[in-house]
């Protein structure tokens, strides 16, 4: 068995989820070749994960799906692949289905923990279930939910080898690039420090970027904080923000509307901080503390200060 793993390295640092990506390929069995492009240096290192061979279109730095797709069609048919497995992110989300239309697989998007036989699981209304999805087709296309597997270290290194085809020319021009900002970023932190409203303003959000620094944690906010400018867009969570499933998720000041939930509901474990005891966040919360958030953060510092200087 032969198994594809497109990954989008998109600068010169392999992100957590290109590692997952391999490592759920290498647990699936068989042969695993990881599938990239850009300037991405150490992809050597994906031979810990599991992976044999590392395919990079060099100086390709494109975002046009159809080319993305042609290079993944194009090494799947050259390896005879059986499985092409790719992240569910803005990019897997833009070639998996191109893919899958291209070699006449089945798809399953975003799909959580190894197969049952041909069985996937993956999550659907939101979270708030589960489906189990069974694939007949001989090619199988596989998104995987970042965060969703430990990453595996096995040692070793993959052979890396620069793909050399033509992907025709591109529809979409990268004009400018701007950098949403410094720090862990969202899709990839284990531990997110969020707040809401209950902040009542932007000079108010030092004590939340303090405890995050503290934590190791990435700083977010619901959306009535970005809509407001008192934080930038790209920490919005929620349905229709950023959707994360970091380890920890402490929410301080949000009353936990629907549609913010279905974007955090995913952590493993969420703390709600929020001074009304009717806030509908705590239904959803595995910790809760019913207080002042401007009483309660200070004192969180101060613990994670103490716990940082034991170490």
């Amino acid at each position: 068995m032969s198994t594809i793993v497109f990954i989008d390295t998109r600068g010169e640092k392999l992100p957590k989820a290109a590692q997952e990506a391999v490592t759920y390929a290498s647990q699936l069995g068989g042969n695993v070749t990881a599938v990239t492009f850009g300037d991405a240096q150490g992809l050597e290192s994906l031979g810990a994960q599991g992976a044999a061979k590392v395919i990079v279109a060099r100086g390709v730095k494109t975002v046009d799906g159809q080319q993305l797709t042609k290079l993944v069609c194009d090494i799947a048919q050259k390896e005879n692949a059986t499985t092409i497995v790719c992240v569910n992110d803005a990019t897997g989300k833009a070639v998996a289905p191109r893919v899958a239309a291209r070699l006449k697989a089945g798809h399953v998007a975003g799909v959580l923990g190894l197969p049952e036989g041909d069985t996937f699981k993956r999550n659907v209304f939101s979270g708030k279930a589960r489906a189990q999805v069974q694939v007949s087709s001989a090619v199988k296309v596989l998104s995987i939910t970042p965060n969703s597997l430990a990453i595996a270290n096995n040692g070793g290194s993959a052979a890396v080898e620069e793909y050399s085809g033509d992907l025709g020319a591109a529809r979409i021009t990268v004009k400018e690039v701007r950098k949403a900002g410094s720090g862990i970023p969202l899709p990839e932190a284990e531990r997110v420090v969020s707040a809401g409203r209950g902040l009542k303003g932007p000079e108010n959000w030092g004590g939340v970027e303090e405890l995050a620094t503290l934590l190791n944690a990435a700083t977010a906010c619901s959306r009535p904080v970005a809509d407001m400018h008192w934080r930038p867009h790209h920490e919005h969570v929620g349905q229709t923000g950023v959707a994360i499933r970091p380890n920890l998720y402490i929410a301080i000041g949000i009353s936990g509307a629907i549609q913010h939930l279905a974007g955090v509901n995913q952590s493993k474990v969420i703390c709600v901080i929020n001074n009304d005891p009717e806030a509908p966040f705590f239904k959803a919360a595995d910790y809760g503390i019913v207080g002042d958030a401007f009483e309660v953060i200070p004192k969180l510092v101060e613990a994670a200060k103490k716990l940082n200087a034991e170490r």
